[in-house]
């Protein structure tokens, strides 16, 4: 069985839309990106996209307090039920309105959805496997608008529920005799936030208008009366209804409990009852005129509050005090989240897409990330594949850790778009262009922009290359039709190319020789020779408008993509078409809501604008106008497999045939602009309103793939699109791939020929089995002396084998000499015979180094601060040597014991 890529993480975006959510522990923050949701590990600082996708994008996220189970939300209402054990889903259910709040009781056993102007409490799925994990217990209304909120009392009793009619309500989660509902007022705006105090029925209600109104109960939890049970049927109430109903789509509603304001009910002897014990106001300069969200730390009082221009307070309860002000960003925050601890708060920003952890006693960030807030339109992998340099409209390069999934810089010296970016080939400066006519260098050991070139006239740069050496920059003009030519080392522009007739798409360098190509508009493909004077060397006649053009690794064969959707393959020696694909039907572009045509029919004017070849030279990804990357097979010119990049319909052009339940008489309803303006203003109908941007719409961005790139090392390839950065891999569970295997050939006959210390054979026979627990527990085994005599007897045909299977094990094992050792011995030993085959194994070579260039990095970081913590101890020890001889003298035995313990100190100190 072959290894597949499967989908592995998600970079460039960190945050989008809906609610955060803290673990169980604090250490990690569960952040709705799109219609996916990545978990950012804050203590081993790591980040992960679960494999799990919604059909729209996720507004709400309900986390069990075990952490076992998560509900995913979309905005149709479509819910997913998610074991975070396993990564995968296992349970779909329909709520078939949009939601607004999903929230675990504490005890696990229930958890309430607010949908409209009700409040549904469901049985939380237990561990046993049901047909239905979604059953309804109690519907609760009372609230004439949609409601907002949630929050449980600390023992699952009772829970509040906040709505946009400026109303909260408190229900009862059983049936109380002395609580069945009670309605709170007072406020003037929609509610944001209520929650409970410890173990108390007090609550704190916080509104849009930034006020905070302080609730006192007069009754404890151990208070509430349970109902005794009916004897006989009796007529129920409108307050206290019973009646087993199902909904329009044929789904039971469980118990109802309708609450009224006006009723007398709540008032009666013996009810509990709430009095407002106090009211605060954030905008008492009118500064904050618009508080958008809120949490609350029961343990600790401390209470959260986010505004839209970006400002946060925190306040402690219920005196109302002001501990800290800050101001985190220039757009509205939309979620904020409160770790177990109470020191650790999560902020998510969805109009730049930030996530920040802002830990306030220290007053420092935990966590700062945010992605490009524009399209990320050009990407590039560093030589050993650790990182992953973009490039977006936004003006910005960002540089993410592929291990951690950390972006840890960026460049904003661009002042327009930015179309490309490379990395030269130490992997230690990167190179981007953009659309404000300069081509900038940027250094990554000091993070600054240290080479800028720029042409004689102003123009627009629409794409960069660099040669092998990194000596020579040359960026494409879309005005000029030139290609401009830079020396790294001082700046100055060498040459300009002229020639093409149309805008340059495209540049890409032989890797081997000097050579260039350039792609344009015209419909040709210039190839430039640098060491005769860059003069034409071949051009290429093209069928349509070239778009992109590659070298393969090897430099003796060329890729171009044209604009009518074919792929042709180059002989570039002899300027020889060698073949060429017809990809066209292989796009599939969706239809976008206001087509007029079918999506065959669109799709017939859509287009490949990427093109990369594999590590290895045998395939070819390419990607365009389309949800789908395909990967083709270049010997035998044959489609091998499309990857569809997103499935979310919150994103333009995914539908494939026209809904009709979207068509009126007067057209699509995606023409009718509804007048809401962003969602988090009032609607712009009202006459004299004076919140929000007027200017705002919402807008469905249409998917597309603007960028692809292989890694160095081949086990992974990343896609720039609409929804973010997302990074395939090689799924290394399919680990069985039989090789040479026959019926001698067991688990139990390796193990037995290890016991007989036969290590080559027993190495022989496990990669013929090819399971990687396996082929571990017998390198493992094998004594560390006899890895060189082991090495010498391995045949030539599992020396690449094994070279491979160190380098994917090399990045988790902690046995790091060990496994060096081996590739230590592999490669003396070996070394001439698989240089003679360096272009088949060098993605595996590069895997190898980007291994051992991550533990080289962790490591030195470690032995330097050992260092630095020893000079200090040897410092302060000659410190107190001296203090203690001038107080004193100090006698012979002292000093020669003071000396003994100095000189084993620098012994130590010598030796790390």
């Amino acid at each position: 069985m072959k290894f597949a890529y499967k989908f592995s993480n998600l970079l460039g975006t960190v945050y989008r839309h809906g609610n955060l959510n803290f673990s169980h522990d604090g250490n990690s923050v569960i952040s709705p990106v799109g219609n996916r949701i990545s978990i950012f590990d804050l203590k081993n600082n790591k980040s992960e996209t679960l494999p799990v996708a919604t059909t729209k994008n996720i507004t709400c996220v309900g986390l069990s307090p075990d952490e076992n189970l998560a509900i995913l939300v979309d905005e149709d209402g479509a819910a997913v039920l998610v074991s975070l054990i396993t990564r995968a889903v296992l349970h779909h259910f329909h709520f078939y309105k949009p939601v607004q709040c999903v929230r675990f009781s504490p005890d696990g056993r229930k958890f309430v959805v607010t949908k409209d102007n009700v409040a549904l409490m469901y049985h939380a799925p237990g561990k046993r496997r049901e047909f239905n994990a979604f059953v309804l217990d109690k519907s609760y209304y009372g609230p004439y608008d949609e409601t907002t909120c949630i929050d449980w009392t600390d023992d699952s009793k009772c829970f509040v529920v906040g709505s946009k009619d400026m109303t909260t309500w408190v229900f009862g989660a059983e049936r109380w005799a002395n609580l069945v509902y009670y309605s709170l007022g007072g406020h003037k705006d929609v509610i944001v936030g209520c929650f409970f105090e410890e173990d108390s029925l007090d609550l704190y209600t916080v509104s849009q208008d930034g006020a905070l109104s302080v609730w006192q109960c007069d009754t404890e939890l151990e208070g509430l009366k349970p109902r005794p049970p009916k004897q006989t049927p009796t007529v129920h109430t409108e307050e206290d209804a019973e009646v087993v109903k199902c909904d329009e789509n044929r789904v039971p509603r469980g118990e109802e409990i309708r609450g009224n304001a006006n009723s007398q009910e709540q008032e009666g002897s013996g009810k509990v009852k709430y009095r407002r014990q106090g009211k605060y106001f954030f905008n008492k300069e009118g500064e904050f005129n618009n508080l958008t969200s809120a949490a609350f730390h029961k343990k600790t009082h401390i209470l959260v509050t986010g505004f839209a221009s970006g400002i946060f307070h925190l306040h402690e309860l219920p005196e109302f005090n002001l501990i800290h002000t800050l101001s985190i960003s220039d757009q509205r925050i939309a979620s904020i989240s409160i770790n177990s601890m109470g020191d650790w708060i999560a902020f998510g920003c969805a109009g730049l897409g930030q996530l920040l952890v802002w830990e306030w006693q220290s007053e420092s960030f935990v966590l700062k990330q945010q992605g490009h807030f524009n399209n990320m339109v050009a990407l590039a992998y560093s030589p050993d594949g650790q990182y992953i340099a973009t490039g977006g409209d936004d003006g910005k390069v960002k540089v993410w850790n592929t291990n951690s999934g950390f972006c840890f810089v960026t460049f904003t010296d661009h002042t327009s778009s930015v179309t490309a970016v490379t990395f030269n080939s130490t992997g230690f400066v990167i190179v981007s262009a953009s659309l404000d006519g300069t081509v900038r260098a940027f250094d990554l050991h000091r993070y600054r922009n240290f080479r800028t070139f720029t042409s004689p006239r102003p123009t627009q740069f629409s794409c960069l290359a660099i040669d092998a050496s990194g000596e020579i920059v040359s960026a494409g003009s879309q005005g000029s039709f030139e290609v401009y030519i830079w020396s790294m080392q001082t700046g100055r522009l060498l040459e300009v190319l002229a020639g093409h007739e149309g805008p340059i798409s495209n540049l890409s360098f032989n890797p081997v020789q000097g050579i260039l190509a350039s792609a344009s508009w015209d419909k040709t493909v210039k190839i430039w020779d640098m060491y005769d004077s860059w003069k034409t060397k071949e051009t290429l006649m093209l069928t349509s408008d070239a778009l992109a053009v590659t070298y393969r690794a090897d430099g003796k064969e060329l890729a171009v993509a044209t604009l009518d959707g074919e792929i042709s393959f180059w002989d570039p020696q002899n300027a020889v078409q060698t073949g060429s694909i017809v990809g066209r039907h292989d796009l599939q572009m969706g239809r976008k809501e206001v087509d007029k045509i079918t999506a065959k029919q669109a799709a017939k004017g859509k287009s490949f604008t990427s093109l990369c070849y594999s590590a290895d030279g045998q395939s070819i990804l390419a990607g365009g106008q389309s949800k789908f990357v395909c990967i083709y097979n270049v010997r035998e010119q044959i489609l091998m497999k499309k990857f569809e990049i997103s499935c979310n319909h919150s994103l333009d052009a995914m539908e494939e045939y026209l809904d009709r339940r979207k068509m009126t008489e007067f057209g699509s309803l995606a023409l009718i602009d509804e007048g809401a303006g962003d969602g988090d203003a009032v609607t712009l109908s009202l006459p004299g309103v004076r919140k929000g941007d007027m200017s705002s719409r919402h807008f469905k961005p249409e998917i597309r793939v603007t960028c692809l790139r292989f890694s160095p090392t081949g086990r992974s390839w990343a896609a720039t699109s609409t929804e973010g950065l997302l990074i395939h891999s090689l799924d290394s569970r399919l680990v069985f791939d039989p090789f040479n295997l026959d019926l001698n050939v067991t688990p139990s006959s390796v193990r037995r020929q290890m016991r007989q210390h036969e290590h080559t054979d027993a190495i022989v026979q496990a990669f013929r089995l090819n399971e990687k627990k396996l082929i571990q527990e017998v390198l493992e085994n094998v004594p560390y002396a006899e890895i060189e005599v082991v090495c010498t007897l391995l045949p030539d045909l599992y020396v690449e084998k094994l070279l491979n299977f160190i380098a994917t094990t090399l990045e988790s094992s902690r046995h790091l000499q060990f496994y060096l050792t081996w590739t230590l011995r592999l490669l003396k030993l070996h070394g001439q015979k698989l240089k003679a085959r360096s272009s088949t194994i060098l993605p595996m070579i590069q895997s190898l180094q980007k291994s051992i260039q991550r533990h080289l990095e962790d490591i030195s970081k470690l032995c330097d601060w050992n260092r630095y913590n020893i000079r200090y101890a040897l410092a302060m020890s000659k410190q107190r040597g001296t203090k203690r001889s001038a107080e004193k003298p100090v006698s012979e035995d002292e000093e020669s014991d003071e000396a003994a313990n100095e000189q084993s100190t620098e012994e130590i100190g010598m030796q790390i």
